[in-house]
């Protein structure tokens, strides 16, 4: 399958959960699983870890849990995102719904 047919298949399953293996070794060989974020002309962006909610309607002006002092909020979790080369996909798995 060539990047375009990729792109076209990626771009019908945009919010979807997928698992997408590539064609190297180590962590990446075992495949990165997420929702399909975008596409682009040579790679697909897949959200892998969702980062959580604001916690403080206020702003940085929040008790970030800095033990019990008022302190500004540091971001600890923003989530993560993936960008995979169409190039490097040795397969992908889709929800058969």
């Amino acid at each position: 399958m060539n990047g375009n047919n990729f792109f076209t298949d990626f771009c019908r399953h945009i919010g979807e959960t997928v698992t997408i293996y590539t064609k190297t070794g180590g962590q990446s060989g075992c495949g990165f699983t997420g929702v399909i974020l975008g596409v682009s002309d040579d790679f697909v962006r897949l959200i892998t870890n969702i980062g959580p909610a604001p916690g403080c309607a206020l702003g940085s002006d929040c008790n970030c849990g800095g033990r019990g002092r008022r302190s500004r909020c540091r971001i600890c979790s923003i989530g993560s995102n993936v960008d995979i080369p169409f190039d490097s996909i040795a397969a992908v798995v889709y929800n058969a719904v």
